[in-house]
Order: structure tokens, then C-alpha cells, then sequence
């Protein structure tokens, strides 16, 4: 394959990563109102655990209302600002009255094209607004536009939506008859390793297990791609059978991926020795399927995918299913990855992570001393998809490691990849979102690393700064 035809590839891939990113963090302010709308269903519907024909009648109307136009302040709010987040909002409206179903998919895409929208038309009207009429002009203009967008999202853009979302409904409820709903665990588990998790819970599953929660008062499709039994059984895999790097850190990996939900810890495991991902396929599925025989679900989306929150999220009478869903897709990963472990297991000097590091530690050093004695580091910035999981992971270790070693005066704080700030003098980042980052207009020098735990790249750094302290 030509190096253009490579870079071209990962270029799509960097774009697939960010619109995750961007449905992400669309999301994951409002995650709070969809628990709370979660809470509700669970407790007053006629199948929850304090039945309430009154109280059960705010459910309804938080999703088919609330919900939705949350989502749309948010997305046209990244766009631009609190006039975005309006206009979005009034859009977004239209699409709420104009359809019977609730309207997740379509406040993604009105609220992010309201705001982008209203920041062209500002753009081209502000050059021209005499002085003293700015307010005027401005609040003109969103009443316009929005009025416009609200009519066009009511009679064209909701309707679409809504054939479209019955065509994609009508194919998974005929995938779930068949039993073949266990087999999106080979396209997803792939996806997920390459950083496109959120594209495929924010973008897909959640909006369909809302709607069919709104149904059922649970659904399954919360659970299809955010099981952490799969990633529990390869990092405990890891932990007993793996490399000595992988002994050392696959256990806190696992401690935090199955408790805190920061799935991004065993990608490096599987990207380490890429035909794992059998095993967490499998495990999936293995996962999924006895969720069916069950016939369980939750009630809202696990953000993050942590046991805690599944446990929290889970209706009344299907804990067992749950939790038996959860053991057996770990179970089933664990002894699948301890099978292809020792079956291709490598000296402990060929391993493929080992290269990795020894080679990205080299370069490190050879760029982080001069870089470090050039400049002075005031800021460091961990950054990763949403800004709050395995970054702020790392952020976090780091500052503790700075106070060990009588370092202070250097800022460390963690963002998502849109947001690092631009004063940043050290930037550091997964591998696998490296391409996203160069895509920003940034200055700072970048440190890629293949795990938050222990990665040489991050020891080098910490090396340079006491040596420079």
C-alpha cells in the first residue's frame, strides 16, 4: 500500500474519531438528564419498582421534549456559543412537533446546523451592521433564521428522520428476530479498539434504546456495545499470561476499566496483539446472548460503562440477567485471549508493545531534552476523546507524580481535543488519536503514548523535568 493511500486512511479514521468526539461531547453534558429520566421510567412506570400513573406521566414528555432539545442547546452551543445554542434549540422544535417518535437523531443534526447556520449569517451581517443597531440586527436575525429552520425542520427535516429511523428500527428488530443481534459484536469490538466507540453508542445504540425504553421501559441496545465484562476478562487475561509490561499494568487497567469505565485502557492490550480481539468479540456476543435469554435491559445508557453504573441503571427483576451477562462475556474473553496468549506467545524482547516503547522512548529523548532546555514548561495538557475518561486519568497520576518529585509551577489538566488551549507546551495524547490532534491548530509539542499506565513516553517526560527542575 502507497504512503498516500496510508495516509489517506488515516486521515478518514482521524475525522470517523472526531465526529465521535463531537456526538460525545453533544452527549455527555446532558448525561444527568437522561439518568434522571432513567430514574423516572424505572420507578413509575406500571412494570417499576413504585408503580405511578401520576408521576408517570413526566416521563413521556421528558423524552419526547426535553431530552431532545438539551441535546440540540448543546450542539449548537459547540458550534457557536449561546447564539448557536438557540437557534438549534428553535429548530429542533419543528422536528418535536413534526414527528410521533422522539427526535434524538434529528437534535444532533439540527442543533450543530443551527449553530453553524447562525455564525455564517453573524459573520456576514456583523461587517455590515451600522453602530447602534447590533442587538436589534442580532436578535433579528435568530428570529428569522430560527422561524426559517424551525418550518423546514417541521415539514421536511423530521419527516425524513422519521422514515429513516423507522428503516433502521424495522432492520434491528428484524436482526433481534433472527438471533443475529450477537453478530454486531464483530463490527462493533473492532470499532471500539479504534477509538470509534462513541460514534457507535452516542450515534446509534442510545438513540434506539431510548426510544425502545420508551416502549418497553428497557432495552437491550444500552448493552450491545457497552459491556465491560469482554475488556474485564482480556485485561485479567493479560494479567496472569501476558508480557512482564502487560503483567505490571494490565491489573490496575482492569481496575479502572471495570469499575470506573474508562474502556479506552485495554485498546493498547488488544491493539498489542491485534488477533485478541477474537477473544473480545466472543465475549460479546457470549454477552449479548445470554441478555436475551434473559430478556433484559436498562433503562438509560451507562455513561461511563462501568459496573456501577449498569448495576444503577438496571430494572427491577433483571439484575441476575444483567450480572449473568456481564460474568459470562468476561469469563468467555478471559479464557479465549489466555488461549491465543499461549498459543502465540514471544520472547519477552520480540514483543510488539516493547518495540513500541523502546522506539518512542529513543525519540523522546532525543526531542524532549532539547525540547526541555529550550523552554520553559508551564502547561501540560492530557487530552483524549471526551476530556474526561483516561485523560483525566493520566492527568491526574502525573500531578501526583510532579508533587513526589518537588515539582510545582507546571499546570496539568486534561481536555478534549478540541478544547486543549492553544498556551499548551506539552500536548499528550494516545497514538491512535494522533491524527485527530494535527488536524488542530496547535503549537505545543505532542507526546504520543500507547497506555495512560506506565508509558515510557510519560516516564521520559517526568525524567527530563526533574533533570530540569
Amino acid at each position: 500500500m502507497s504512503t498516500n493511500a496510508i495516509q489517506k486512511k488515516v486521515s478518514i479514521r482521524a475525522r470517523i474519531q472526531a465526529m465521535g468526539g463531537f456526538l460525545t461531547n453533544m452527549v455527555l453534558p446532558n448525561i444527568g438528564a437522561f439518568i434522571a429520566w432513567g430514574i423516572l421510567t424505572a420507578l413509575f412506570i406500571p412494570t417499576g419498582w413504585l408503580p405511578n400513573e401520576y408521576l408517570g406521566k413526566l416521563v413521556g414528555p421528558t423524552i419526547i421534549n426535553l431530552l431532545p432539545l438539551l441535546l440540540a442547546y448543546s450542539g449548537g452551543y459547540m458550534i457557536a456559543k449561546t447564539r448557536g445554542a438557540v437557534m438549534g434549540t428553535i429548530g429542533t422544535m419543528g422536528l418535536i412537533i413534526g414527528s410521533s417518535i422522539p427526535m434524538f437523531l434529528g437534535a444532533m443534526i439540527i442543533g450543530p446546523l443551527g449553530g453553524y447556520i447562525i455564525k455564517k449569517v453573524d459573520n456576514v451581517v456583523e461587517k455590515k451592521t451600522p453602530s447602534g443597531f447590533e442587538m436589534v440586527i442580532n436578535n433579528f436575525t435568530i428570529g428569522i433564521f430560527g422561524f426559517l429552520l424551525m418550518i423546514l425542520s417541521y415539514v421536511v427535516i423530521g419527516p425524513t428522520i422519521e422514515e429513516a429511523n423507522q428503516l433502521i428500527t424495522k432492520g434491528i428488530t428484524a436482526l433481534v428476530a433472527t438471533g443475529g443481534l450477537p453478530f454486531l459484536s464483530i463490527i462493533n469490538e473492532p470499532a471500539k479498539v479504534l477509538f470509534l466507540n462513541n460514534v457507535i453508542d452516542q450515534g446509534i445504540y442510545y438513540p434506539l434504546g431510548m426510544q425502545q425504553t420508551l416502549e418497553h421501559g428497557k432495552s437491550i441496545f444500552f448493552m450491545v456495545a457497552s459491556n465491560p465484562g469482554p475488556g474485564l476478562g482480556l485485561l485479567l487475561a493479560y494479567t496472569f499470561f501476558g508480557n512482564t509490561i502487560a503483567r505490571r499494568t494490565a491489573p490496575g487497567a482492569a481496575i479502572i476499566h471495570f469499575f470506573g469505565g474508562i474502556h479506552e485502557l485495554y485498546f493498547p492490550y488488544v491493539l498489542m496483539k491485534p488477533i485478541t480481539i477474537i477473544g473480545m468479540i466472543l465475549g460479546a456476543m457470549a454477552g449479548i446472548i445470554t441478555f436475551q435469554v434473559f430478556d433484559v435491559g436498562l433503562v438509560a445508557g451507562p455513561s461511563p460503562g462501568s459496573i456501577f453504573a449498569y448495576l444503577a441503571l438496571t430494572p427491577k427483576g433483571n439484575f441476575i440477567g444483567v450480572i449473568a451477562g456481564v460474568t459470562i462475556a468476561a469469563v468467555v474473553s478471559f479464557l479465549v485471549t489466555v488461549f491465543i496468549l499461549k498459543v502465540t506467545k514471544e520472547p519477552e524482547a520480540d514483543a510488539d508493545d516493547l518495540h513500541d516503547y523502546i522506539e518512542k522512548s529513543q525519540k523522546m529523548k532525543a526531542e524532549g531534552k532539547s525540547l526541555l532546555k529550550k523552554q520553559e514548561i508551564n502547561k501540560i495538557s492530557f487530552a483524549c476523546d471526551a476530556g474526561m475518561g483516561s485523560s483525566a486519568m493520566g492527568a491526574s497520576v502525573f500531578r501526583k507524580k510532579l508533587a513526589k518529585n518537588n515539582i510545582d509551577g507546571i499546570e496539568v489538566k486534561h481536555y478534549r481535543i478540541e478544547d486543549i488551549p492553544k498556551d499548551s507546551d506539552i500536548i499528550v495524547i494516545h497514538k491512535n488519536l494522533a491524527d485527530r490532534l494535527k488536524m488542530t491548530e496547535l503549537d505545543g509539542s505532542i507526546i504520543e503514548i500507547s497506555s495512560y499506565i506506565d508509558d515510557p513516553n510519560i516516564e521520559e517526560m517526568l525524567n527530563n523535568l526533574i533533570k530540569n527542575k
